[in-house]
This record gives structure tokens, sequence and C-alpha cells, in this order.
């Protein structure tokens, strides 16, 4: 008996061996497979960590909204329709093949958390992120290229620290960065650029919610507007703020702000909410990290501000850089407000509105032009001169600057690196892009373009993609009375022209919406879209 329990023993204290041997074997493989996959995330094509992540969170709202009930019960939203809805909140695109309230407030929920984390200032807080985690994981990194991407927007490091002006020639870890400059920036620099993100999407996703929540209360039409459809307006001002703070143009109403046109009050509130979020946010993300220096007083505030271009933060920008931007920023802004006063001053879209009410009107339309989408007027009314011009303002990338730029200075490298790019610069242009997914989209509407001329047009299809491209939302619909053959089963509905698409159409426009929101990584392949 003792003999068998020896044996037992024994065995057991073998077993034990092993399996701790087996245990510490498999956390070391562990613990190098996620160093190994670090290592791969960082040194990836900053281009596919983006399309990645805009996919995983994409068919992410996709499987949520499904498990989700409609508005309607009765009537069940198509998967293809559902996809592509979560994909148009996820770019910030708002582009619509379903009417907004089909949806039920749960799915609203979802719809506006997919468009915060698809946010240009959401994204720009992650990529800040990836930059301190690489900082912790990398020892030692040499550069090979000093214009290489690190992460998912397009940041590029130079080592840079508050007491220090000069590097080393050496290979440095990696909490000294160089680049050909060789001056460092301090990890902790990361980290406070961002806290001043965060706090900056806190105050304007939270700030604007609470003015368009105060504004609902105050107003008693605009609350009578949303009793009737049903919507809370809780719901409706966190949804609005969110949706314009991210430009993606999405309403809980069909309507858009075409219901709120004479709500002039509420359209001023959101107008600095749409730039702040997008063409705007540059200057203003300084203005915000200057407030952060002014009250805490810290030196490593008053370094981010002296040398923005050393960060790599494509959103922190010099003075002068800021300077011109608002200066052409607010210049399209009064030449469309300009232009849309003198063509549409009389129209049918803007004719119960009072002067007061169509100058504020125009300038709601103007700021949204250039990426949010939001609209006062159905597009199908607006005069062709102005389709055109919104068509152009769409093109525009949001930092885009007609003015002297002195900051932007290349070494010698660099241009040696972008004449070696010369071909890829012909072959993969942005408006060669455009003109591909028009083609394709021309292919596979080709029967409608024939039988029902008037609304499918190549022009309107032109508008669509470039709005589709740009993130922007604009879209001239769909009308049953332009219809040659008149169908008494059409029915007009407030969603987008996309809507009327066949299936393949719109697929690629799923397509066409994802690479317009990467569309940064290939700034440098087509001289037409590098304005200054």
């Amino acid at each position: 008996m003792n003999l068998s329990l020896l044996v037992c023993l024994k065995s057991l204290r073998t077993f034990c061996a092993l399996a701790a041997t087996k245990l510490n074997a498999s956390a070391k493989s562990a613990q190098r497979s996620m160093k190994y996959s670090c290592q791969f995330i960082f040194q990836t094509n900053p281009f596919f960590l983006q399309a990645t992540y805009f996919t995983l969170i994409s068919f992410a709202g996709y499987e949520a909204l499904k498990v989700l009930k409609s508005q309607d019960k009765s009537n069940t939203l198509q998967d293809l329709d559902v996809l592509f809805t979560a994909v148009s909140a996820s770019t910030v695109s708002s582009m619509a093949t379903v009417e907004m309230e089909d949806f039920s407030s749960t799915q609203l929920w979802i719809l506006a958390i997919l468009m915060l984390v698809g946010s240009e200032v959401f994204t720009s807080i992650l990529s800040l992120h990836l930059m301190k985690a690489k900082f912790n994981t990398e020892k030692s990194l040499n550069i090979r290229d000093h214009s290489s991407q690190l992460d998912i927007e397009s940041i590029t490091i130079t080592n840079f620290g508050p007491n220090t002006s000069h590097g080393t020639k050496d290979t440095m870890s990696f909490s000294e960065l160089r680049l050909a400059n060789k001056e460092h920036v301090d990890p902790k620099t990361i980290e406070l650029l961002g806290t001043a993100a965060i706090v900056y999407l806190l105050i304007a996703n939270l700030g604007s919610s609470l003015l368009i929540y105060l504004y609902l209360k105050l107003v008693p039409d605009a609350q009578e507007v949303l009793k009737r459809k049903g919507i809370g307006f809780f719901l409706f001002s966190v949804f609005t703020a969110i949706s314009s703070v991210a430009n993606c143009g999405f309403t809980p109403v069909n309507e858009n702000m075409i219901i709120f046109q004479k709500n002039s009050v509420l359209l001023l509130l959101i107008i600095p909410q749409i730039l702040v979020g997008n063409t705007l946010f540059a200057p203003c993300f300084r203005f915000t990290v200057w407030s952060l220096q002014k009250i805490t007083g810290k030196e490593e505030w008053q370094f981010i501000l002296q040398h923005p271009k050393a960060i790599g933060y494509k959103h922190l920008m010099s003075t002068r850089k800021c300077a011109y931007l608002i200066l052409t920023v607010v210049s399209f802004i009064i030449l469309q407000t300009i232009l849309f006063c003198s063509l549409e001053w009389s129209s049918e879209a803007l004719q119960e509105m009072s002067s007061y009410q169509k100058i504020v009107g125009a300038l709601f339309q103007s700021a949204n032009a250039r990426h949010a989408g939001e609209s006062i007027v159905d597009m199908s009314s607006v005069s062709s001169a102005i389709i055109v011009l919104y068509t152009v303002m769409m093109y525009l990338p949001g930092y885009t600057s007609f003015l002297p730029n002195y900051d932007d200075q290349y070494s010698k490298a660099e241009k040696r690196y972008n004449r070696k790019r010369l071909l890829e610069d012909w072959i993969f242009s942005q408006l060669s892009y455009l003109a591909i997914f028009v083609m394709l989209i021309c292919i596979t509407e080709r029967e409608a373009l024939t039988t029902d001329p008037l609304n499918f047009s190549v022009f309107s299809i032109l508008f669509e993609v470039v709005s589709a491209y740009g993130n922007v939302g604009f879209s001239v619909g769909y009308s049953c009375k332009r219809m040659l053959k008149q169908d008494v089963h059409c029915k007009d509905a407030s969603y987008g022209f996309v809507g009327k698409w066949s299936d393949k159409g719109k697929l690629i426009l799923i397509i066409v919406m994802v690479f317009g929101r990467l569309k940064e990584y290939n700034f440098k392949g087509g001289r037409a879209w590098k304005l200054r």
C-alpha cells in the first residue's frame, strides 16, 4: 500500500514538473507571439491598419443592427441596406439607402457609436495611443525611411524632448526615434497630446449635446416636431451632436435638417460643431493645447506649441498654417453663401423663409458642403450651378489651403523619394479613382440609365460618387415624377439616390465610402489633389 502511494506521489510530482515546464514554455511562446504581433501591427502599412479598423467596426455595427429590432417590425430591413448604413456611419459618409425613421431608438444609438468611433477626432486619439504603445513595446528601432507612417492616422514621428534640441546620430531607443533633423520627442509629450485630444473630444461632443438639448427644451416648435415623430429630446440631441462633430450628416429624422430650416438658432448652434470636427479641427486643437498650457503652466505644452512639425501629429499645425487654414475655410463659406443666395434666393426651396432665415440657411448649407452633409433643402431642387459648386467643394480634402505654406520644407532625401514615386503619382491619382468608380457604376446601372434617364444621369451618378468619396452625404435623391414611364408602385422616399441603385451599385459605393475615408494615404498619388 505504501509502495503504491509512493509510486503515485512520484508520478504526480513528475506530472506537475512536466506541466509546469509546458506552461512555462507556452507562456514564453505566447509572450513571443504577442511581441511579434505588436511588431507586425506597428510595422504594417498604415493604410492596411486603418482599412482593417473600419472594416471591423462596420461589420460589428452591422451585426448589432441586425440583432436589434427596427422601428417597424413588419418591415424587415435588407441585409445589404443594413451593411450599407453601418459602413456609411463608421466612415462618417451619411449616404443612405433606407429612411432613418425605420431604425429603432436602440439602433440609432448603435449608429451614434459608429459615428463617434469613426470620427476624425476619435481615430486621431487611437493613433496617439498606438504611438505610445510602440514606445513601450519596442526597445530600439533604426529608422530607414524618415517619411514612414506609424499608425492609423498617418503620424510621422520625430523624436523631440522639452529639454533637448539636438539628438545623436546613433541608433536610439524608441523613446528617441530620430528623423532627418536628428531631434527628439519625449514619450510623455505623446501622452500629453493624447490627453489634449480626449479633452477636445469630450468638450466638443458633450458641449454640443447640451446646447442642442437646451434649445429643444426652450423652443416649443422644435419640441412639437420631435413629439410628432416620437423621437426623444435626449436621443436627438446626442445623435445630432455626435453626427455634426464627426461630420457625418445623419439625423434621426427622415427630412434631415429640412424640417428645421426655419429654426435659425439651432442651425447657428450646429455650424460651429461641424467646423470644429473637421475643417477647423487643427486650429481649434491648437487653441485647446494653448489653453491647457495657460491653465497648467507645464513646459511640455509650450514645447508642443513651439514644435508642431517635430511632433508629427497631422492635426497639430503651426500658427501660420492654422491662420491660412482658417482664412481658406472662411473664404469658401463666404463664396458659397454669396452664390447660394444669388441663385436660390427666390427658389421654391426657400420661398417660405424670411430673409434672415435664408441667410442663416445659406451659411449652414455652405458649412456642410465641404464634409458634413447635413442639408436644409432638397438637393434635387437646387440649381445646376450650385450642384457643380458643391461637387468641387466635396472633392477638396479637409485641410486644403490655397495660401502659401512656408512650413513645408522637404529634405533632399524626401525629394529623391518623391521622384522615385513619379510613376505611382500618375497611375494612382484621386481623379483616376473617381473616374473608375463612376465608370463601374454606370456599367451596373446601364439599364436604368436607358429607361430612366432623367433620374439616372451620368452627372447624378458622379455627384453621388464624389459625395461618398468625400464622406459628405449630399444626394440629389430620386423622384418618381421624373420617370418617363410612370410607375404606380413607385414611391418617393427621403433616402439618397443610391437607395434606387442595384445591389452591385450599392456594393461599389460601399467601397467608395471606405476608400474615401482612407484617401489621406494617397495624397501623394495625384498632383490634382495637392491644392495649395
